[in-house]
């Protein structure tokens, strides 16, 4: 990786570029290669042996991914990274990479469907076992460390209820305890947070939310300290969770317009939420950059501004929540977000209905909760759709 800049956020989106080719492009290439031509015999040793540093294959490593990489690890202020085909391969192969039999992740216990799934259905076949904390109980975390506790993991703000997580707390009892601090910073994207500099080890994003903004590709990218990257990179390499070069070229152009669009998203949410606050037919909202979020004062000591997600409940339970949702005419249905379309989504139906109706509730996912990834259409128009799907 580079040497960091002393540029603004904005500048290092755009101006962060490989060194271009003989052609002198403006606009960085597709390297639509699988692998890569050597000199010679020696320099083809010499590359196997990693004696030198190029592109070898593009399982390993291609210049669109790397320039991917580079960027987010210039705006998480990283040392290095790994780009993945999605965001469930960064979470597993990350985890999967640190973690031998007989290891124990300590884990806030609102997290997405999926890690939860991987964490009870899968990683107990290999004699890795979890405890979950409540996100309202951080403060008690430290008595549930075990002697084999080897990593920490949270996310915030969480999926789907938009929970704050302390990220300088949880930074501290990690080095207190040399565990290994896994932030997953999706919802809030490297413009709005950093967990790194708050003691986070290695931050993981799905690719396919806000930094590429338009529901256009899958991907999923784990940036953090050298030494570990290190066994995710030599993990990832042999089992094959690459991101495609064409998927990483898409990616990095979206990075170079992150700043505007989460700005927008985010001042769309906050006039979303705020007016859902005063509608009656709402018995609830929950949004990071709410003077009434119970970690209103966390998440404006951690985050640039609130993201674009909203929770609510509609009053009314289940057949209240059915009929608004299917009401609703402008907003699209659809289980993605951080797209520059506003989507809306039943977690207890869709993204979380694999869950148990008690996990559910311990997650604070309710029959009525709604989660609205606020798009960038005209506030006036994402408002007006709500409101008459309400009525």
């Amino acid at each position: 990786m580079t040497e960091r800049n002393k540029n603004r956020f904005e500048t290092n989106a755009i101006r962060t570029q490989l060194e271009r080719s003989k052609n002198l492009e403006h606009s960085v290439p597709l390297y639509l290669t699988s692998s890569f031509v050597f000199d010679d015999a020696e320099d083809m040793r010499a590359s196997f042996a990693e004696e030198k540093e190029r592109n070898v294959y593009s399982r390993y490593s291609n210049p669109n991914s790397s320039e991917f990489i580079e960027k987010v690890c210039q705006m998480e202020g990283a040392e290095a990274g790994f780009a993945f085909a999605s965001g469930m391969a960064a979470v597993f192969s990350t985890l999967a990479a640190l973690l031998n039999s007989g290891d124990h992740i300590l884990s806030a216990r609102s997290i997405f469907g999926s890690t939860h799934s991987l964490f009870t259905n899968f990683f107990p076949k290999w004699n890795i076992d979890h405890t979950y904390f409540k996100v309202d109980e951080i403060a008690s975390i430290e008595k549930l460390i075990l002697p084999h506790t080897k990593v920490i993991y949270a996310e915030t703000p969480t999926n789907p209820g938009v929970d704050i997580l302390d990220l300088d707390f949880l930074g501290q009892i990690a080095k207190k305890h040399n565990l290994i601090l896994v932030i997953d910073n999706c919802f809030a994207s490297p413009y709005l947070q950093q967990p790194i500099k708050y003691g986070a080890d290695l931050v993981i994003h799905s690719g396919t939310k806000l930094m590429d903004g338009q529901g256009r590709v899958l991907a999923g990218i784990t940036v953090g300290s050298k030494a570990l990257m290190d066994k995710v990179y030599r993990f990832s390499r042999i089992t094959g969770p690459a991101l495609s070069p064409f998927n990483a070229w898409v990616l990095s152009k979206s990075l170079e317009t992150l700043a505007v669009r989460v700005d927008r998203h985010c001042e769309n949410a906050l006039t979303l939420a705020k007016f859902l606050e005063t509608h009656e037919k709402v018995n609830w909202v929950r949004y990071p950059f709410l003077k009434s979020h119970p970690k209103y004062a966390v998440a404006k000591k951690q985050m640039k501004a609130g993201g674009c997600v909203v929770a609510f409940e509609v009053k009314g339970g289940i057949r209240a929540g059915q009929k608004f949702f299917d009401a609703i005419k402008l907003l699209s249905l659809s289980a993605n977000l951080g797209d520059s379309r506003s989507i809306i989504t039943h977690p207890a139906s869709t993204t979380h209905s694999k869950l148990s109706v008690d996990e559910r509730a311990e997650t604070g996912i309710t029959d009525g909760m709604v989660r609205v990834s606020v798009g960038l259409e005209h506030i006036d128009d994402i408002i007006a759709d709500i409101t008459q799907a309400l009525a």
